[in-house]
């Protein structure tokens, strides 16, 4: 399934993003594109995080974009390990960040540096040790 509001070359590049952001930490991020909730976006998007097994890597330091454009809803998921050390305004920022790229339309742009500047900050608390075994996919994920 597939948005109006990235093309396939930007859902690509948001891959390359993210894998380029986790060679900076053993953390995982994913993004995940949902076009089919209505409402209660925040009770799905944890719904999500947990069917895509968020909730299973070894330092619990799984970070979830979940993006509902139709809805103009995200919601940005840090599982327990990275919740501990990463402050709530380095999120509410993070998500400030977003919807105003999102509501100028740089939709990838704006998914792009979120996803960045994730890694960095993961990279703070979880930096590579030893071998970086990939936990989770990189692929963009949609319903």
């Amino acid at each position: 399934m597939y948005t109006s509001f990235l093309t396939d070359k930007e859902i690509a590049t948001l891959v390359d993003t993210i894998q380029t952001a986790e060679d900076l930490t053993s953390g995982e991020i994913r993004v995940h594109i949902d076009s089919t909730t209505l409402d209660h976006n925040a009770k799905v998007a944890w719904d999500v995080f947990r069917s895509l097994n968020m909730d299973q890597t070894k330092e619990r330091n799984a970070v979830l974009f979940h993006v509902n454009f139709e809805q103009k809803y995200l919601t940005i998921i840090g599982d327990e390990g990275i919740h501990r050390k990463v402050r709530q305004a380095f999120w509410d920022q993070l998500h400030d960040e977003i919807t105003t790229g999102f509501a100028n339309s740089k939709y990838c742009e704006a998914l792009q540096n979120a996803i960045l500047k994730t890694g960095h900050e993961l990279k703070k608390y979880f930096p590579i040790k030893g071998e970086n075994k990939n936990e989770l996919p990189n692929e963009i994920s949609f319903s």
